[in-house]
């Protein structure tokens, strides 16, 4: 009897210390292929850059490639799940595979950190949005930013171009909202699909309106097209982009046409030219320093860096669950997700976040600077 007791007391510690040391699975999906490459390449080549554990847990990261297709993504979804056994999704890449991975996350139950940056991933908060965080602010920080700068120039008309889904629609819905309070009248409206090779239909009526500027909300290198055919026609207004094209892919196939373009980006983009002043600029100069030491002066990307950012946040709430539940159950994935949406000010490359049940973002106006494209670069404005 007392030598099964001592067998029984050795399993058990065995048992904890397995419980101690288990892997903590990251499911990663990026669009490594497809329209959207162009931000999942450099998340996916900061992958490497994380911490190998944290508190203790080893990091078992998988990452799989949605090719920019909201049915790839929510299988891989549901194989990063069933199948690797994640602790909690990161990505995908663009808002339509995003919504697509979201519903997964809510069927099973499993936190989901979205590096994309259409609102509607994250609201309303109900059903499986629940589960899922976004990375990338607000559309109202980003549109406020573009309003204030059309009204010091004078501009008081705008046209707004906006892909044919959730990243696009949600700017035009937003940009209807608030446009009026900022004495902004928007003149027309254009959709174009991320696939389309042409935009000259669309461009010809925004021509016609005449407006005094044009925001465009699209994702990764699709976005130039509106601007080089607006070039090609003759348009000499102001041109407005989001963050979602921020990328040298974006300057390569923008080239000349785009020089002056207008956007609104997190902070890291522009590191070295923040003031001292700004807390964000130590974190996001460690990240830069880093990821350009492997890839090359000047290959820095927000992308990257919200990857890189992904793993703050992880380092931040796994040793808060951990005090209540072990990796590999469904106690630890609510655990992580009450964590996410505990996070206070914490500062990161892209910004300084503060989460709650009602804000899955948390992103305040801090996130967001002004830059403009000169001479083939990004230079900070305000």
């Amino acid at each position: 009897m007392r030598y099964f007791k001592r067998i029984l007391a050795g399993i058990a510690v065995c048992a904890a210390f397995g419980v101690a040391h288990a892997d903590v699975k990251v499911g990663v999906i990026l669009s490594l292929t497809g329209p959207a490459a162009s931000l999942g390449i450099p998340e996916n080549e900061t992958v490497p850059m994380w911490p190998k554990e944290i508190a203790g847990q080893k990091l078992d990261v998988m990452v799989l490639d949605d090719a920019s297709d909201p049915t790839a993504a929510t299988l891989a979804a549901r194989k990063l799940i069933t199948e690797f056994k994640a602790d909690i999704l990161v990505g995908p890449s663009v808002t339509p595979t995003a919504l697509a991975a979201m519903q997964v996350a809510g069927e099973t139950k499993t936190p989901m950190i979205s590096l994309s940056g259409g609102g509607a991933i994250i609201e309303p908060q109900e059903g499986p949005r629940t589960w899922v965080f976004k990375m990338p602010p607000s559309e109202k920080i980003q549109l406020d930013l573009v309003f204030n700068s059309m009204k010091k120039k004078g501009e008081k008309t705008l046209a707004i171009i906006g892909t044919k889904d959730g990243y696009g629609q949600v700017f035009i819905d937003q940009a209807k909202k608030y446009a009026p309070e900022a004495g902004i009248k928007i003149v027309d409206i254009e959709r174009f699909a991320r696939s389309d090779t042409a935009f000259v239909s669309q461009a010809l009526k925004i021509m016609a309106t005449k407006p005094d500027a044009v925001f465009i909300a699209a994702a990764g290198t699709p976005g130039a097209m509106p601007q080089l055919e607006l070039k090609k026609r003759g348009y000499t207004g102001t041109q407005y982009q989001t963050q979602a094209v921020a990328n040298n892919d974006y300057l390569r196939v923008g080239g000349k046409a785009i020089e002056g373009t207008l956007m609104t980006v997190a902070p890291m983009l522009v590191a070295e030219q923040l003031p001292e002043s700004n807390v964000i600029k130590p974190v996001a100069l460690s990240y830069v320093k880093a990821f350009e030491k492997v890839h090359g002066p000047g290959s820095r990307s927000l992308f990257g860096g919200e990857m890189w950012d992904v793993s703050l946040f992880l380092d931040h709430v796994i040793p808060v669950a951990l005090k209540t539940a072990r990796p590999g159950t469904p106690e630890f994935r609510q655990a992580l997700r009450d964590a996410l949406e505990n996070v206070k000010d914490l500062v990161l490359t892209q910004g300084v976040y503060s989460m709650s049940v009602k804000d899955h973002n948390g992103a305040d106006s801090r996130s967001q600077v002004l830059v403009e494209v000169k001479d083939g670069k990004w230079k900070y404005v305000d």
